[in-house]
């Protein structure tokens, strides 16, 4: 069973990280998702909660027992991405969680600017089902 990489499909910036993504994961150990999909967001121990996924991806594990997010989720994925191992290490030294989240939560809160929207237009608000 594969993990499950929940991310922002209106999102141009994580739309390209995804693709990066796909392209190292040469071992097909991770699926990808858009969480804006929410009929289709996968069975997790943990609540997936729509504004949280807005704000940070989440990898759910194959387990289907764990969500991982924002920087945390890079790290769990960098031990199953082959070109990542040799970094994998390194994400775990003293104060990089720290500086990870913080780091993580900018790029995540500027994601707009960082790849302009298509069509100049992004569409950030998010709606569940009601």
């Amino acid at each position: 069973m594969q993990a499950i990489l929940l991310f922002d499909g209106q999102c141009a910036f994580c739309r390209k990280g995804v693709g990066i993504l796909q392209r190292l994961d040469w071992l097909k150990r991770i699926q990808c998702r858009d969480f804006r999909d929410v009929p289709n967001l996968p069975a997790c121990a943990e609540p997936l909660v729509p504004e949280q996924l807005l704000e940070e991806m989440h990898i759910v594990t194959p387990d289907r027992l764990h969500a991982f997010a924002g920087y945390r989720a890079i790290r769990w994925l960098a031990w199953r991405i082959p070109p990542l191992w040799m970094l994998a290490p390194f994400f775990y030294l003293p104060g990089t969680l720290w500086l990870g989240n913080r780091a993580y939560r900018w790029v995540a809160r500027n994601r707009f600017k960082l790849v302009p929207c298509e069509h100049g237009v992004c569409q950030v608000p998010f709606k569940g089902p009601t």
